[in-house]
């Protein structure tokens, strides 16, 4: 075994879930961080962390009726690609799911502002570093 990667195993995987939203004239949900929490004022995709015994798609169900009010069906949820980031403290791994289904209406609950965006736009807003990667597939997607 070499040497070379024992510095960025040495931190702790965070698991998050994310979803890609798109409504019905294809533009996709983007959340702003708000303030007080790491990364305030940078826009993502709205999902979050899996808790212990979640699924990924378990935890974005939950998150997504949690920070939006929304209901998702686990059927609704298509994966459709990932993102693995090292941070300072921890490696973030992000699958992101696309979602054009769910219940209800979209309502921000946890004071974040939300922008509903074409995907060739989402390049124009300020997003945490392992977002970024996750933009140009979903630019090819939806054009």
């Amino acid at each position: 075994m070499s040497d070379e990667g024992e510095s960025s195993s040495a931190r702790p995987i965070l698991l998050v879930a994310a979803a890609a939203l798109v409504d019905a004239d294809n533009r996709v949900l983007i959340a702003k961080r708000p303030e007080g929490r790491s990364m305030a004022g940078l826009w993502e995709f709205p999902g979050g962390k899996v808790g212990a015994g979640e699924t990924p798609e378990e935890a974005l169900v939950r998150e997504l009726e949690e920070e939006l009010s929304i209901k998702v069906c686990l059927t609704c949820l298509a994966p459709f690609t990932f993102a693995s980031h090292a941070y300072e403290g921890f490696h973030l791994l992000m699958p992101l799911y696309l979602c054009r289904t769910w219940d209800g209406e979209v309502v921000p609950r946890e004071g974040q502002e939300i922008r509903w965006v074409r995907a060739l736009r989402l390049a124009d807003y300020p997003m945490p570093p392992a977002d970024l990667p996750l933009i140009p597939f979903l630019r090819d997607l939806l054009g």
